[in-house]
């Protein structure tokens, strides 16, 4: 059964977005991209909301532009034909390459996608969807990038739970920036 991951950059204090709204601290370094390359290539369709959709849409048209450095454009070459299913309330039409709004929610979405053929992952983006998964036990594994910054509040990284998760660490990395990437997965 192909694994659901739930993977976003935030804070040191637990933030993916800080309470003005944005998230321009977590600008990735030549390494830390690398390594977001490195993991798209493990995933099979990527569930994200509407502000990550909306976001992502830069990457549709960026091979477009000369000044995209070697590592950009092989980002570009795997983000385009991934499958994209976009949750949204607001949103009748979704554009992009791969890109579709979900016809159910995020649980009848992944039990569909885990009953399809396929090797690679699932991944959410997003804490709004991680959230709705969390709360039904769908978040095999956790994958932070924390950033060596305090926000001081916004959208936290992780959904407040009813129940005990305990987690079996995975894997760790720490970049020359002082980003640090935490992997977890769910022990069940």
């Amino acid at each position: 059964m192909r694994s659901v991951t739930y993977s976003m950059s935030m804070s040191l204090d637990g933030y993916i977005v800080g309470p003005d709204g944005t998230f321009n601290w977590t600008a990735p370094d030549k390494e830390v991209f690398r390594f977001w390359i490195d993991e798209i290539r493990e995933v099979d369709v990527h569930l994200m909301g509407r502000r990550l959709y909306e976001t992502m849409l830069y990457w549709e048209t960026a091979d477009q532009d000369p000044a995209l450095d070697a590592a950009e454009r092989e980002w570009t070459a795997l983000w385009n034909p991934l499958p994209k299913v976009v949750f949204s309330t607001t949103l009748s039409e979704v554009r992009g390459q791969a890109a579709r709004l979900a016809s159910g929610s995020v649980a009848e979405e992944i039990e569909r996608l885990r009953a399809e053929p396929g090797e690679g992952d699932i991944a959410i983006g997003g804490a709004t969807l991680a959230v709705e998964a969390a709360e039904r036990g769908l978040i095999d594994e956790y994958r932070t990038m924390v950033y060596p910054v305090l926000v001081g509040g916004g959208t936290p990284y992780f959904p407040r739970h009813d129940r005990r998760v305990d987690l079996e660490r995975v894997e760790t990395r720490t970049f020359d920036s002082g980003v640090t990437y935490l992997r977890h997965r769910v022990v069940r």
